[in-house]
């Protein structure tokens, strides 16, 4: 990728490689005492896709700021390690970016299981970790004084599909989820909104995380007939429980999948097989916050691919943790701690405002549906492109 490179010698690169890592830095030209911001980033493993859409928001970021003269009259210059989707790894890697490579700043991981373990490291240096893509509630109820979340929580991923399964008279759910910290919150938090709309849960289990098979989950959740099924899931079982429920002739009304179906390459992967699927999202291309249209024209003529919200949920985070420092004037912890807790922003990525936790009260879901190979808004209503297309058909009577 043009502007990235790797921040290390042929010695130490195959050091590091020799371990299962991987080092990028961004190098802005003619960097004058640059500020060092460290992050672990899933670059491969089970969440590597979305991690490497995290990675081109933090980079993109940098990029901005720089070519804008900087923070506070520095360069910035990420330094960013592969945590390979594992939370034992991450906490070494910011135990090293702190103490050894000595980062002035960090950013937060991908994932919520990542980011809590991860964040036990940056707590203990005082250092503050804006945690980009991590929604997981229970993360913010430890008494954490430095770790401040960007993203709705996990607990409201499927609120639009339920309140649109509501209005339409449905009354039965079932719910499967990765057994991790963040699709078990989202898992909890549909079974909460679906019972509070009147609607019974039939059905609710756990899968363990990098399960292939979901044969025996749906087959039971055939025989249930289910009305609605969500998944709490990463993109790669929401790919394979999707493309399986054909297989099994599984037919409900709506089903929807908390992580994945806003991803491009659901569609691509999975073609008609992934029509009529809802996904929930933090970000889609027609929201109307403030450099959010730029951002889609800048994301692509960077890395010449489409994206997912992860990539300007890290972008946005980014932004935030960098205004706070311009109103604190330094790079003080507790100083620019004091901003991050008062400070109200609408960046490209939407709204941020904390409460005394650092818990995001202010941004926003959206729900969207795939349709015509198109991933199409179709929840709040006003923001919806188009009407979500419903009921779901039986695979029998698909094209």
């Amino acid at each position: 990728m043009r502007n990235i490179k790797a921040a290390l010698t042929t010695g130490v690169r195959g050091l590091i490689l020799a371990i299962g890592l991987v080092v990028l830095t961004w190098h802005p030209a003619e960097a004058q005492a640059p500020i060092k911001v460290g992050a672990s980033i899933s670059v491969t493993g089970t969440y590597a896709k979305l991690g490497s859409y995290t990675r081109d928001g933090y980079l993109m970021c940098a990029k901005e700021i720089n070519d804008k003269g900087g923070l506070l009259g520095r360069k910035l210059e990420f330094v960013i390690y592969d945590d390979r989707s594992d939370g034992a790894t991450a906490i070494k890697l910011y135990e090293k970016l702190i103490t050894e490579d000595q980062v002035e700043l960090v950013m937060g991981p991908y994932s919520s299981p990542i980011t809590n373990a991860a964040s036990t490291v940056s707590e203990k240096y005082k250092k503050i970790m804006v945690a980009s893509l991590a929604a997981t509630t229970s993360i913010w109820e430890r008494g954490f004084k430095y770790l401040f979340m960007t993203i709705s929580p996990a607990e409201v991923y499927m609120e639009g599909l339920v309140e649109l399964a509501a209005e339409r008279g449905l009354k039965t759910i079932a719910v499967i989820n990765e057994d991790t910290l963040f699709s078990k919150a989202a898992a909890k938090g549909t079974i909460d909104l679906a019972k509070k709309k009147g609607m019974q849960v039939v059905m609710h289990d756990a899968y363990p995380k990098g399960t292939t098979d979901f044969s025996g989950l749906l087959i039971r959740i055939k025989a249930l007939k289910a009305d609605v099924i969500v998944g709490g899931s990463y993109f790669d079982d929401a790919v394979a429980t999707t493309r399986q429920m054909k297989e099994l002739d599984v037919n409900p009304k709506m089903f929807g999948v908390t992580v994945g179906g806003d991803v491009p390459d659901f569609g691509k992967q999975l073609g008609k097989t992934g029509e009529y699927v809802y996904g929930s999202t933090q970000w889609s291309d027609d929201v109307k916050y403030p450099g959010a249209k730029e951002f889609t024209e800048n994301y692509k003529k960077m890395f010449k691919r489409e994206f997912s919200y992860h990539a300007p949920a890290a972008y946005g985070a980014c932004q935030v943790f960098a205004e706070a420092i311009r109103r604190a004037k330094s790079l003080d912890s507790d100083k620019v701690r004091e901003q991050l807790l008062k400070l109200k922003i609408t960046t490209a990525f939407g709204d941020y405002q904390v409460d005394e936790r650092g818990f995001q009260t202010a941004h926003k879901m959206v729900l969207l549906q795939w349709q015509e190979g198109k991933r199409v808004t179709v929840w709040p209503a006003s923001l919806a492109e188009a009407k979500s297309l419903y009921p779901t058909p039986p695979w029998s009577q698909r094209r």
